[in-house]
């Protein structure tokens, strides 16, 4: 009788186990393709910007700085993505990432800013349909990161309640997945403010 106890309840304990096991795989594999789906708009925008920053240079030659600035930061996050992409799992890759992205949103917002003093440029047919597919890429991309990091907190969750927490490390999941934050996390999360 205690012999059949004892078996019941290691084969309780092996269940448990491979269950835990299979969760962490597929929470793992969940994050890492919402990576993935990252990476794919993230490569979509960085192929636009240089079509936009050709298009606005017969416009705006007087601009140069602005327009290597932008190419400049579009390169160092192309080279960022790559390294993320190589290893989704390494946290320094994904915040060097985020460091690039911030980079590139900035000098996007000063070519924004320029652009203003050129209504032709702004009139343009070719520059307000790379605009606009910009733009689309933009929400793209808010979406993908909104997805990958519903699922990298899927993952750390389950990682860090019991008994997965006991179990993880042994299991070659010993350390949190990293979120992907860009500089407008904080003003993406504050409520909007309204002044008459």
């Amino acid at each position: 009788m205690t012999g059949i106890i004892l078996l019941v309840l290691i084969a309780v304990l092996v269940f448990v186990v491979i269950g835990v096991y299979n969760r962490l795989v597929a929470l793992k594999n969940r994050w890492q393709n919402g990576f993935a789906q990252i990476e794919v708009q993230l490569k979509r925008r960085y192929d636009l910007i240089p079509n936009l920053v050709e298009t606005a240079k017969g416009y705006m030659a007087h601009e140069r700085d602005t327009l290597e600035a932008v190419i400049a930061a579009r390169n160092s996050a192309v080279s960022g993505l790559a390294a993320a992409a190589a290893a989704p799992t390494d946290g320094a890759a994904v915040h060097a990432l985020a460091g690039a992205e911030n980079a590139v949103q900035q000098a996007m917002s000063r070519f924004s800013v320029v652009m203003e003093a050129y209504p032709d440029l702004k009139a343009n047919q070719n520059m307000l349909q790379l605009s606009e597919e910009l733009s689309s890429t933009e929400n793209r991309v808010a979406f993908a990161r909104q997805a990958f990091n519903d699922a990298v907190m899927d993952y750390n969750s389950y990682r860090q309640s019991f008994p997965a927490v006991v179990l993880a490390g042994s299991f070659g999941h010993g350390k949190d997945a990293t979120l992907l934050e860009f500089a407008d996390s904080a003003a993406i999360q504050a409520a909007p403010v309204i002044k008459f």
